[in-house]
């Protein structure tokens, strides 16, 4: 299908999101209102910020490259972690050998704060990952602003127009985009816009169902030019191990390493697995 045509598609076929993320992107769109009369300024800070370490690069070893997340609670899990101290764990974490921090900023359903986003960012070397519901351009200006090296947008929560405008807007301004799909269809689109990073969600973000071969299926169509990561149900070096057999080159672990007694432990026993790209087409 030619390019104009696979767009002009999606517009007709895009709906808005139902369910838990339907209600999370309707939450995102309302916080970011607030922020509209902070955009400019935002926008300021961040094209002032100094480069951050580069995202892609961090995740494309011969090993999987282990995305360890910061999560305090999560609409499918309820509480995991509310004491966790965000600065400590991420050291721990980077330490262990993660290749990069995610740090969820959402809010009302996750405990995400803000501050914590500038804080590990001033703390580590590894790249860290602003991983929210961005659905406006003060948001990624903010993650840019306070050191974020990356910024994830979900194919299923922007209509076409919106995904390639805020796309482009991130990467104008230095972030890598993690673009987020969970079917074939939401692929197509993400490598449409050209999409250097595409993640993998096992989870339905509508029903928050796990459906724990969808990495398996989509990772193998992901181009090998392109950085494919498998997300959610990665808790165990098993998990860890299908997803590098499918040609995963980075796992995000949230709740796994949000939990664990003993962070970095937990991130070590998933580190040093090898990558099996073969199978991916050129």
């Amino acid at each position: 299908m030619p390019e104009t045509q696979a767009f002009s598609t999606r517009r007709s076929l895009w709906t808005p999101p139902s369910g838990t993320l339907g209600g999370l992107v309707a939450a995102a769109y309302i916080r970011a209102a607030d922020q509209s009369s902070e955009a400019q300024a935002w926008r300021t800070r961040a094209e002032a910020a100094p480069p951050a370490p580069s995202f892609r690069a961090a995740l494309r070893g011969p090993t999987v490259g282990v995305i360890a997340e910061l999560k305090r609670r999560s609409p499918s899990k309820g509480s995991i972690n509310p004491e966790l101290h965000a600065v400590e764990r991420a050291g721990e974490y980077v330490a262990a050998g993660a290749a990069a921090v995610s740090v969820l900023t959402e809010p009302e359903r996750f405990g995400g704060v803000m501050s914590d986003l500038s804080d590990v960012a001033a703390a580590v070397a590894a790249p860290v990952l602003r991983k929210d519901f961005i659905v406006a351009s003060v948001q990624l200006y903010e993650a840019r602003a306070r050191g974020a090296a990356a910024a994830l947008l979900i194919v299923r929560a922007l209509p076409h127009d919106a995904l390639v405008e805020l796309y482009d807007i991130g990467s104008s301004i230095g972030l890598d985009l993690l673009v987020e799909v969970h079917d074939e269809a939401e692929l197509s689109a993400a490598l449409d816009i050209g999409a250097a990073i595409i993640g993998v969600n096992n989870r339905d973000l509508e029903s928050l169902v796990i459906q724990p071969n969808t990495a398996a299926r989509i990772v193998p169509l992901i181009p090998r030019s392109v950085v494919a990561v498998a997300e959610s149900g990665m808790a165990t070096r098993a998990d860890v191990q299908r997803a590098a057999a499918a040609g995963a080159d980075a796992v995000l672990v949230g709740s796994a390493v949000s939990a664990a007694s003993d962070p970095a432990s937990a991130v070590r026993a998933l580190a040093d697995i090898r990558v099996e790209r073969d199978g991916r087409p050129d």
